[in-house]
């Protein structure tokens, strides 16, 4: 019989629901999660995204109960849980490495846990048989872990979390060690999993395609805080800060004097206007515009408008399949990059010249003390 899908419900005392108020973990004198609140819905598919050091698994950590926070709570379905050790906790977790048994079954390992709770063995059989059902692995439950891909035995992973049936599924960059195809293959099948069985999942990763196709919420994370929390398409496309720009996607950077009442940066290069005035005249800033946003045509050696509009020389070409990238040098100390859908792409080669451009509504501006140090691009000097 088919799983109804569960939506998301808007009460935090249900079971399902996790409150972080205020936690704080410290290693010394480094703070690792700071003062970090969130609240998370009963049924909700939430990632805690950003790079190493930021403080995402120590915060999954402190919900799952391997680490206690130093300052704050943590509620999990309404109730206080810091007094808890993680085996009383109503949440499971899923870890990048498997951790199977490999003299164990598929089917013994995923009913390990029942096992140890002394579970009857007809409830056992039950439960393991509707676990294995959820990840499609039942006609592999005689198989050893040996005997699986990668994918299988994550699937197994899975089912041994989900057989006990938790409130919470805790996840710790659980596709890390997967090949691309089988990466994004499980992305699918994980966001299934979970909009069926209406179980909260807290996903933990680095890697912005996951949280961008799975996640209804996004939280980003930036030295132990949320820098910014937002569905996937807010915060792609407007990002509260440099920094999330810069980690989410790819950007183009343009740094220099804000001018045109707030509205234009003067980069060495190209003057830049974004849709609207957001900053102050006289004072440093940046712009960022989205690769995808940026047209390119060879130079036919017209007048170029004032604005978002730059001569340059193809320095790299890249087939990316579904696009074509563009490296293109737009000075001697800086490079931008546009990329365009394959079957519309121009027929570009090195030491071509070319005119990139894009539009007012593209460019995000940004003020020159929000630094984009978590990714993005960063144009090197021309060669």
């Amino acid at each position: 019989m088919a799983i109804p899908a569960i939506t998301p419900s808007s009460r935090i005392d249900e079971r399902g629901s996790v409150i972080l108020d205020g936690i704080t973990k410290r290693y010394g004198d480094q703070s690792a999660v700071d003062d970090l609140s969130l609240t998370i819905q009963p049924g909700e598919f939430i990632s805690l995204l950003g790079p190493s050091g930021c403080g995402k698994t120590t915060t999954l950590r402190m919900i799952a109960g391997f680490e206690r926070p130093d300052a704050g709570d943590i509620l999990i379905s309404g109730r206080s849980v810091l007094a808890e050790p993680p085996y009383r906790r109503d949440v499971n977790t899923v870890f990048q490495a498997y951790a199977l048994f490999p003299h164990l079954s598929v089917a013994e390992n995923v009913a390990y846990g029942l096992q140890q709770r002394r579970t009857p063995k007809s409830e056992v059989r039950e439960r393991v048989s509707q676990a294995l059902d959820h990840v499609q692995m039942r006609h592999f439950a005689d198989r050893k872990p040996t005997q699986l891909s990668g994918g299988q035995q994550q699937r197994v992973a899975l089912s041994r979390a989900l057989v006990n049936r938790p409130a919470v599924l805790l996840l710790d960059e659980p596709l890390g060690a997967l090949d691309r195809q089988l990466r994004e293959e499980m992305q699918l099948e994980l966001k299934l999993l979970q909009s069926r069985l209406g179980i909260t999942f807290v996903f933990v990763t680095h890697d912005q395609g996951e949280a961008l196709s799975m996640s209804d919420r996004i939280a980003i994370m930036r030295s132990g805080r949320i820098e910014q929390l937002a569905d996937a398409d807010t915060v792609y496309a407007r990002p509260a800060s440099a920094y999330v720009a810069a980690f989410v996607g790819q950007q183009n950077f343009f740094r220099g004097a804000v001018a045109g009442d707030g509205a234009e940066i003067e980069s060495p290069h190209v003057r830049v206007r974004g849709g609207a005035a957001s900053l102050v005249d006289g004072q440093a800033g940046q712009a960022a515009v989205r690769p995808e946003f940026v047209r390119i045509a060879r130079d036919a050696d017209a007048a170029l408008p004032d604005v978002n509009a730059v001569r340059g020389r193809v320095i790299g070409v890249s087939h990316l399949g579904e696009t074509m990238q563009y490296l293109v040098s737009i000075g001697e100390d800086q490079s931008l990059i546009a990329r365009r859908p394959t079957p519309e792409a121009p027929a570009l080669a090195m030491d071509d010249a070319v005119v990139c451009s894009w539009a007012p509504g593209d460019v995000l501006l940004f003020p020159a003390d929000d630094a984009a140090t978590a990714g993005g691009y960063v144009a090197p000097p021309t060669v």
